[in-house]
């Protein structure tokens, strides 16, 4: 792209002169442009990873909520819950730690990995709903 516009900036201009100072204009822009996009691409990825937080966050409240309320369920079933509520409990600092350690190198690859991301968040959400629920049914 930047050699296209730099080429259309050699054949539009008349002196070499002009040639080099629109040439130079062009890159300065394209720099500028390029710069712009960085900064939106590092912003979406903190906006994101404090998002994030927050969902890990909150998963982790009601997990402890839960751990509560099965304090006073039998022996056997209050067993059964904090085994999945165990695994659930991993799934969460799993999906902390991927994103903590998520090095942001290019938009393309961010996009991929929040798509898959957003898609663990959900799952792990939908089961703690779930389990939650189907305490709450009995």
């Amino acid at each position: 792209m930047l050699s296209f516009a730099i080429g259309a900036a050699l054949v539009a201009c008349n002196t070499p002169a002009e040639k080099v100072e629109k040439a130079q204009e062009n890159v300065t822009e394209a720099n500028k442009n390029l710069d712009k996009a960085q900064e939106e691409y590092m912003a979406d990825v903190e906006n994101y990873k404090k998002e994030t937080d927050a969902q890990v966050a909150e998963n982790d409240q009601r997990i402890a909520d839960f751990k509560l309320r099965i304090a006073q369920d039998k022996k056997e079933a209050r067993e059964a819950y904090e085994r999945k509520i165990d695994e659930l409990e991993a799934r969460n600092r799993e999906m902390k730690k991927r994103m903590d350690e998520y090095k942001a190198n290019s938009k393309e690859n961010w996009e991929a990995f929040k798509a898959d991301f957003k898609k663990g968040m959900d799952d792990l959400g939908n089961s703690l709903k779930d389990l939650t629920q189907k305490h709450s049914d009995k």
